[in-house]
This record gives structure tokens, C-alpha cells and sequence, in this order.
């Protein structure tokens, strides 16, 4: 692609991305940020409106934050290479980037390009998404204030979206295609004592029920192969994320769901390489603690570049 080497070499275009590529470029280094999709933003051009982002007191879409990030680390010199990157060879000095496009080379390296949801695989899923179909129900949950919604999943995190939505909705139902919960313990008397919680057991989503948008759901029994309709407003799918590291192959460790070990400090376990938001293994996965993650990362990458030079 270019035989120049960069200080900061980002991969992915996303909050925690644009936030690091912001940072590198204001601070006077030399930096790229290499995204796959045309638009800045990553997953979150797929909520249509963020209200839990500070500085927004009447919300905004995930499309025109995205935007609005990229323009801001445009404005201090950040480029922007769209390009799928294919591999990496992050041993040495000079770190190699390889794309669909050709090689990209840098000093630091930092990897944000998120993690995405889990889909059901149902005919028409991604179609109805922003029309009844929801990956967050923190970011949009409140939505559905006053309404019923399904819950599909049964651990940590569906249970804990079931009981966040349990606060905003009139009815949630929780489908989990088990008898009982993988949640931990400590979630399984909290459910059984939510009035508004109702679980459905041993049974998984079939299709959808649609007009404009979702008015229900059929679900099939696993026991018995039954299907049955439930009436809802909205789903909010919740079977896990999978992180976007295939292209990393063995480069750098990774847990056993796949995210990045690195902790707060967001350092990999190769010098000058880190992995910021939801790519990395950490609790919160939230537009404000990606665009965090992508402050620090810089703050470590010129220190490591710092000393690389001297």
C-alpha cells in the first residue's frame, strides 16, 4: 500500500479507534487508522439513537457520532486507509500490517475492532434490526418503556438485560433454550422473584412475526418440537459477542472466548501492541469505555515509542 511507516497504526474504525487516532494524531504522531467498512463508527452505526454518551443532552445516532469522531482526528492529520486486513506481524521494531490493498508498516500498534454480536440466524434477523431486532439493551432498552419485550439467552448477560428491561418494560420474556439458567447463582433468585420476568424454557426463537416491524415471535419447544406465537414489541438477542481477531491468528494472546488479554492499561502481551474497547477482555463494553480505552492506549504507545527511539 505505501512503503511509509507510521507511528500509530489503529485497526478498526470504531469509538475506541477514532478516540486513539485522535489522541495520536493531536499529540504530533503519524498516524492511520485502517477501517474494513466505508463509514466511521463500527457496531455503533447500528444504534439509532445514544443517549448515554456525555456531551449529547438530546441524543445521537451512532452514525453521526461515528462521523463526527472521524472528523475530529482528521482535523489534527489522522488518515483514514479503508482496507481488510488480512494478517499481521507484530514481532520487531517495525510492526507489518497486510491488507486486501498491500502491507502497511508502524512503530505501535493499536487493535480496536470490536467484537460483534451473536445473531440468532433467523430468516430476515438483520433486516429488522432498528425495527424490533436490538444486540443492547442498555443502549436500547429505553424504547421499550411501558411495552413487552423478549430476552433470548440464558447467561450473565441475558439475565442481566432481562432485569435492566424489567425496570423499563411492562412484560419480559426470557427465552432460553434450557432448563435452567447458565447465569451465575447469584442471578437465579433475582429472576424467580421479578414479578414482570417470565421464562420460557427449553425453547428457541423460530422465526418472527413482522407488519412494519416485530410484533412477535414464534418460539419452538426443544422437547417436543411445538411452535407456538408470543406477542412482543421488540427482541433483544443476548448469546454473546465474538470478538474480531481472526485476522490476528496466533500473534498475541487471547482468552479462551477469543478477546484480547490486556488489562486497563490495554498493553497485549507484545511490546508495543495494544488492544483497546470491546475487543480486549474487560467488564463494561460501552461507547464511553471504548473511546477511554483508545485515550489510554495512545498515553502507552508513546511511551513505548519514546523509548524506541532513544
Amino acid at each position: 500500500m505505501t512503503d511509509k511507516i507510521y507511528d500509530i497504526a489503529i485497526i478498526g474504525g470504531g469509538p475506541a479507534g477514532y478516540s486513539a487516532a485522535l489522541y495520536a494524531a493531536r499529540a504530533g504522531y503519524d498516524t492511520v487508522v485502517i477501517e474494513k467498512m466505508m463509514g466511521a463508527g463500527g457496531q455503533m452505526t447500528l444504534t439509532g439513537d445514544i443517549d448515554n454518551y456525555p456531551g449529547f443532552d438530546e441524543g445521537v445516532d451512532g452514525f453521526t457520532l461515528g462521523m463526527k469522531m472521524q472528523a475530529g482526528a482528521h482535523k489534527f492529520g489522522a488518515e483514514t486507509k479503508c482496507a481488510t486486513v488480512t494478517g499481521v506481524e507484530l514481532g520487531g521494531k517495525i510492526k507489518k500490517i497486510k491488507t486486501a490493498m498491500g502491507d502497511l508498516r508502524a512503530k505501535a500498534v493499536i487493535i480496536a475492532t470490536g467484537a460483534n454480536p451473536r445473531t440468532l440466524d433467523i430468516e430476515g434477523e438483520q433486516q429488522l434490526v432498528g425495527r424490533g431486532v436490538h444486540y443492547c439493551a442498555h443502549c436500547d432498552g429505553r424504547f421499550y418503556k411501558g411495552k413487552t419485550v423478549v430476552v433470548v439467552g440464558g447467561g450473565n448477560s441475558a439475565v442481566g438485560d432481562a432485569l435492566y428491561l424489567s425496570k423499563l418494560c411492562e412484560k419480559v420474556i426470557l427465552v432460553h433454550r434450557r432448563d435452567k439458567l447458565r447465569a451465575t447463582k447469584l442471578y437465579h433468585g433475582q429472576i424467580e422473584s421479578c414479578e414482570n420476568i417470565e421464562v420460557m424454557w427449553n425453547c428457541a426463537v423460530d422465526s418472527f412475526c413482522v407488519d412494519t416491524r416485530v410484533n412477535g415471535v414464534i418460539l419452538k419447544n426443544l422437547v417436543d418440537g411445538s411452535l407456538f406465537d408470543v406477542d412482543c414489541d421488540g427482541v433483544f438477542v443476548s448469546i454473546g459477542r465474538k470478538p474480531v481477531t481472526e485476522f490476528l491468528g496466533s500473534a498475541l494472546e487471547t482468552d479462551s472466548y477469543g478477546y484480547i488479554v490486556a488489562d486497563e492499561t490495554t498493553k497485549t502481551n507484545v511490546d508495543g501492541v495494544f488492544a483497546a474497547g470491546d475487543v480486549r477482555t474487560k467488564e463494561l463494553r460501552q461507547v464511553v469505555t471504548a473511546a477511554a480505552d483508545g485515550a489510554v492506549a495512545v498515553h502507552y504507545a508513546e511511551k513505548y515509542i519514546e523509548a524506541l527511539e532513544h
